[in-house]
């Protein structure tokens, strides 16, 4: 069942009606908007010590899962933006600890919003009293989930509730964790949610997904053993502030997820995550956008393509510089091979194709690595490095 919050002399008061979230039914004709692709992807914001996350499916809907700090609102309603949304379909406030929702301040006062989902779990600090007010005073229809509902953002994508907490004993307790399925790719997101919150999901729920969102930025109050091994999780993505007082992600975690051969991405180290899904596949990329002189900061190369059998594997640079690939690497995951880049760079918009096997090719566009198969037919992961060993690129 769903709960939508109206105002009467400035309480909430609860309206309970359906098991499925849809957006109200317009006043006029409703204009249905597309994209006109089928891929969805979703951005893990780095917003510091925080989590925020940017969710724009197939059909071109959007919905924000939290916006980290107060101070990180600018550069969440900058990166809204930056990515061309105009309006949010859902925003949803996975629980009313500051570093999650206090950044939503700025999106409400920035960014048309059609539905609001709050975990219902009650806060008495300013910054929860002023996102309400806000949701008041722009009559944004604001639903407090319960376990099991589907949320509808598109046609094509399944979104679950797994957890939520109007009762819950504590602001994490009480976090949204939502399962959002596109086809055979799926992304696991889980708030703050404790342990205790994972075994309760564990026995309710087929947990198996493609990509985690660590819960509680990698603290050990989360991510338990079991947990891992009912997500089984390819990727997990931490969202954490470098240098952060809490010691997150706390050691023992993260040798948990390796242990469970998860590949792990940090928004401390990367900034920000794009995750991006054709339903089938994945590539995980560091998103690079221009900074304030219209200039990208970082080098913006990521792995655009893969052929396996041709052994075959494109690079392209999608900023607007030169990048040298001195240092750089490329991997095949399987076989743990290795490709070192020589002293060579790679222009704005090109891709250059680094090249395997018996048919391997050498010439202005084509790196040969070795006359030598490289890349397993049956399922091979590539990776990009940087010349510091982090992971800039990977593609299933």
């Amino acid at each position: 069942m769903k709960k939508i919050i109206s105002v009467i002399s400035a309480f909430l008061i609860f309206v309970t009606f359906g098991c499925t979230i849809e957006m109200p039914a317009p006043n006029q004709e409703t204009k249905v908007e597309t994209n006109n692709t089928t891929e969805m992807s979703v951005h893990f914001i780095d917003v510091g010590q925080g989590d925020s996350i940017l969710i724009q499916s197939p059909e071109g809907k959007n919905m924000l899962v939290d916006g980290g700090k107060k101070e990180a609102g600018k550069d969440v309603v900058t990166y809204l933006q930056q990515q061309g949304v105009e309006k949010l379909d859902y925003v949803v406030a996975t629980h009313p600890d500051a570093d999650h929702i206090g950044g939503l301040l700025a999106v409400l006062n920035s960014v048309e919003i059609k539905n609001f989902l709050d975990s219902g779990k009650e806060h008495t600090t300013e910054t929860y009293e002023t996102m309400l007010q806000l949701i008041l005073d722009k009559h944004i229809p604001f639903i407090v989930p319960n376990k099991g509902d589907t949320i509808h953002l598109d046609s094509n994508v399944e979104i679950t509730v797994l957890n939520t907490g109007e009762d819950a004993k504590d602001n994490n307790e009480a976090s949204i964790v939502l399962k959002v399925q596109y086809e055979d790719v799926s992304f696991l997101l889980t708030g703050d949610a404790d342990a205790g919150v994972e075994k309760s999901m564990i026995n309710d729920y087929n947990l198996k997904s493609t990509v985690l969102k660590a819960g509680h930025h990698g603290s050990d109050t989360s991510s338990s053993d079991a947990f891992i091994r009912a997500v089984q999780p390819e990727v997990t993505i931490l969202s954490y502030g470098e240098n952060n007082i809490y010691g997150h992600p706390t050691p023992v975690v993260v040798t948990r997820l390796k242990k469970a051969n998860s590949e792990i991405y940090s928004t401390a180290e990367l900034g920000n995550i794009i995750v991006t899904t054709d339903g089938r596949g994945y590539t995980v990329s560091k998103d690079y956008l221009p900074n304030e002189q219209g200039n990208v900061a970082e080098t913006p190369l990521f792995i655009s393509e893969k052929d396996l059998r041709e052994e075959t594997v494109g690079i392209t640079n999608q900023g607007d510089g030169v990048v040298n690939l001195e240092g750089w690497q490329l991997v095949s995951v399987a076989g743990n091979q290795v490709y070192n880049f020589p002293n060579i760079s790679i222009e704005a918009g090109e891709t250059i194709y680094i090249t395997s096997g018996p048919n391997a090719k050498e010439d202005e566009r084509h790196l040969k690595w070795t006359n030598r198969q490289m890349w397993n037919n049956d399922g091979d992961a590539a990776q990009l490095l940087n010349e510091k060993g982090v992971v800039m690129s990977e593609l299933k």
